[in-house]
């Protein structure tokens, strides 16, 4: 350093012979204003592309079902008849069918799927989390036509032996009771499709569920853990109030898997289209197994049109479940904004 202050270089003089002797750094090649606007341009022709394509299919189905609307009007919904010879039809059967077996679906599968995501992320020891997690997700792999096999050869002469043959030994002659479970206990019917329903969304539930847990800040929770919380105090005050969301939409997506099943509830619904009673042992069918027995066969006309209005129906039946599920999350929001 002497050396160099002897031939009269200062320390600036030499920062800036450095910094004239290094290379510049490479510059990042920007994108550019054009690149930004037809990334714009795409981003927004996917979302337009989404909506169209939704408003394409309700009115490829409105046109399709338009006679049946035209003659038969929202009496269609309130009518049980389903005679294609007599060209007398009505989606009653098909639509408590569809409903009753996703409520029994849901009832079923949300505390269940509540529980293993419970377990696997506040309970289960670290060398249980990831082989349980994995089996549970592999049910969501089985095809849905397995699933309506098993329940038709297996499922249902069990369910029969040992849970409607008690039910109604139980409530035999009980007042409003006694009719729910009335009828042959044959294994089929609206109680087996939505114990084979629930079966099939719980993967779905509880993986969301398990996903939207484990992002609750650790902090949360350890701070309720040391201010003397249970584990249920934890999940209930700190866990699900967090994740709300997340859950709703979980429970959402399972509801929307039951509604839309064909080939499983075909198997051991029964494919009965009278509904003579509000027994969950009868026969019954759903809007989406009278599609996939009777659209190849119905002929053009009234039949073909009738079920269209069936999807029509069941496109209806989607979008209101959505809203009212967007609905209930504002008055959760709303909520909390009162408390605070």
């Amino acid at each position: 350093m002497s050396s160099t202050i002897a031939h009269g270089e200062t320390p600036a003089a030499m920062n800036k012979a450095f910094a004239l002797s290094t290379p510049p750094a490479p510059k990042r090649a920007r994108s550019g204003p054009l690149a930004d606007r037809l990334f714009g341009f795409a981003a927004k022709g996917a979302a337009y592309f989404t909506l169209g394509l939704l408003l394409a299919i309700l009115t490829s189905l409105t046109i399709s079902a338009w006679p049946a609307i035209a003659k038969y009007g929202l009496g269609f919904l309130t009518n049980s008849a389903w005679d294609p010879v007599q060209e007398n039809f009505g989606g009653l059967v098909m639509i408590y069918g569809t409903l009753a077996t996703s409520v029994i679906a849901l009832l079923i599968a949300v505390p269940v799927s509540f529980g293993i995501a419970l377990f696997l992320t506040e309970l289960s020891p670290t060398w249980l989390k990831r082989p349980l997690g994995t089996a549970i997700e592999l049910l969501a792999a089985i095809p849905s036509i397995v699933y309506g096999m098993w329940g038709l050869l297996v499922f249902g002469p069990v369910l029969a032996e040992y849970v409607q043959t008690p039910l109604q030994t139980a409530f035999s002659g009980v007042p409003f009771l006694g009719a729910f479970v009335s009828g042959p206990p044959v294994g089929i019917g609206i109680l087996s499709a939505g114990i084979i329903l629930a079966i099939m969304i719980i993967p779905f539930i509880s993986a969301v569920m398990r996903d939207v847990f484990e992002v609750t800040p650790p902090m949360l929770k350890e701070s309720a853990y040391g201010l003397g919380a249970t584990t249920w105090e934890v999940v209930y005050k700190i866990v699900l109030p967090f994740t709300k969301t997340g859950v709703i939409g979980g429970i959402m997506l399972g509801l929307g898997r039951a509604i839309g099943e064909t080939m499983a509830v075909t198997f051991v619904i029964g494919n009965f289209n009278q509904l003579d009673s509000l027994s969950l042992f009868q026969a019954a069918n759903s809007i989406t197994s009278a599609l996939a027995n009777e659209f190849a066969e119905a002929g053009e006309g009234l039949h073909q049109a009738a079920l269209m209005y069936l999807g029509l129906v069941l496109f209806f039946i989607t979008f209101v479940i959505l809203s009212l599920s967007k609905l209930l999350l504002a008055q959760l929001r709303k909520g909390e904004g009162a408390k605070s």
